[in-house]
């Protein structure tokens, strides 16, 4: 929810929420910044959380959890089979989904290894909108290939498309005539499209896809993982859904998708992750694979407090006034950013803001991983600790030819209500300081570089000393000021 102040000249967004606990944060200065980032291997994910400000990694599994979840946690049955925590998450999961049948997983990445375990076969194409790392690398570990149609809208930094996430359905079909069905493993629809600056699909593109997977007799998959950011836009942009209730929106898609698989790190504000559908044969077909990777079929890896607490953030992820409050944060910061003159993905998404890079410091070519210097730079300046979501976090192709991205963004994540407005204005002063002082920043090159998810845990050096340069110019413009 929104309101517009006497005084301000746009909306601003409204939390519909008390803060009760509170967590110390650290500031560095600079100097000790500059140390830490080097120390880090410039790569955001070695950061230690003591050496950071505002943790704008991710939004997954740090969503600040209600009063009702730590609650619920107090009620978990830790029973090894027959649990009643798991029948609360099935409850949870019918009301939202309407779908009876589940498999739990520990979280999104241990459902997508399942899903390429039991469906992709060597030689097989996954297609999808777009693809995400981890969904990436369990399709190629299984011998397919990955194939993205998202429409040419989504690689358009900014626009006034409301919907950039959209399959080209065209394109789809002639895709699947191409290769033939069978050669097909199944087509994944991400909601709010991760690696484009989380960028929303619309129902009316959804529901186009899954019948489209019906006529060709394709397996349907819905990553609903950023799901309520998406039903959020759903609401706010698409005419058909603004008098529709989330719970229709999540019914009318559970019941067209053959299976729907989430994160609920993100979906539900709590650290776990779920298959299900109604088709109770394909659930059937699963099952095997939980006992084989994660637990057993009542917890499939997750602690029961963790899964008591994932039911009840089921149940909040229906609710717009929760879920509503972190796009709206993250739209008040991409206002902040572009009235600035600063590069950023339009229209504002779900998950976080997105600075354009190629934009900010178009002197630096992908083969330097330019999301990842002005990551460095932006925690130099602020302590603000973002993610790559460029080069760096593609693979190389199998060949040792690197895969340039689509787009080289750095996501500055908006974890569900856990900042606070002011914070959110520091971020957006400290990403203007490092837009003024963009050509101080240089590229970066490897020193360490796994051969998968190298952006999790590879290091990376400076190319020259530019680091230095702008720690200096950080400290000629505020002083003795952090």
């Amino acid at each position: 929810m929104s309101v517009k102040f006497y005084r301000e000249e746009h909306q601003v967004p409204l939390e519909m929420h008390k803060v009760r606990v509170v967590q110390k944060l650290n500031l560095l200065p600079v100097e000790e910044r500059l140390k830490a980032i080097q120390a880090a291997g410039n790569n955001t994910f070695l950061l230690q959380n003591h050496d950071i400000y505002m943790d704008m990694l991710t939004d997954s599994g740090v969503n600040a959890m209600s009063d009702r979840q730590t609650a619920a946690m107090h009620l978990a049955d830790d029973s090894y089979a027959g649990s009643e925590t798991f029948n609360r998450l099935k409850k949870a999961v019918k009301a939202v989904f309407g779908t009876d049948d589940l498999l739990p997983a520990h979280q999104g990445r241990a459902c997508e290894n399942i899903l390429a375990e039991a469906f992709v076969k060597p030689g097989q194409v996954a297609i999808m909108n777009f693809h995400f790392t981890t969904t990436k690398a369990h399709v190629t570990r299984c011998g397919g290939d990955v194939i993205e149609l998202v429409a040419k809208k989504g690689l358009e930094p900014q626009s006034d498309d409301p919907f950039k996430g959209d399959f080209d359905l065209d394109l789809l079909r002639s895709t699947i005539e191409q290769y033939g069905p069978e050669k097909v493993a199944f087509v994944r629809v991400e909601a709010g499209t991760n690696l484009i600056g989380g960028q929303p699909v619309s129902l009316a593109n959804m529901l186009a896809v899954a019948d489209i997977c019906h006529d060709y007799g394709i397996l349907s998959v819905l990553d609903a993982s950023l799901l309520q950011d998406n039903v959020y836009f759903m609401k706010t942009r698409e005419a058909q859904c603004k008098y529709m209730t989330t719970k229709e929106i999540y019914h009318l898609l559970a019941g067209k998708m053959d299976l729907i698989y989430f994160s609920s790190r993100k979906l539900g504000f709590a650290r776990g992750g779920a298959i299900t559908s109604r088709n109770p044969a394909l659930i059937k077909s699963l099952m095997e694979y939980i006992p084989l990777y994660e637990g057993f079929l009542t917890y499939g890896g997750m602690d029961v407090r963790s899964i008591e607490s994932v039911a009840e953030g089921l149940y909040e992820s229906l609710d717009m006034d929760y879920i509503s409050q972190g796009p709206e944060f993250i739209a008040y910061l991409v206002k902040e950013l572009d009235d600035y003159g600063v590069p950023v993905i339009k229209p504002a998404g779900g998950l976080g803001a997105h600075l354009n890079c190629s934009e900010i410091v178009p002197e630096v070519p992908h083969s330097q991983y330019p999301a990842a210097a002005v990551g460095a730079a932006l925690y130099i300046a602020g302590g603000i600790r973002g993610m790559e979501r460029g080069t760096m976090s593609e693979q190389r192709e199998p060949d040792g030819t690197e895969r340039y991205a689509e787009l080289e963004l750095l996501r500055l994540a908006m974890p569900r209500r856990v900042f606070t407005l002011s914070q959110v204005k520091y971020c957006a002063d400290r990403v203007k300081w490092v837009w003024d002082n963009r050509h101080l920043i240089g590229g970066l090159q490897w020193t360490e570089e796994p051969s998968v998810l190298r952006f999790f845990f590879g290091r990376m050096k400076e190319i020259g000393h530019w680091q230095e340069d702008l720690a200096s110019k950080f400290r000629e413009d505020f002083g003795d000021s952090l």
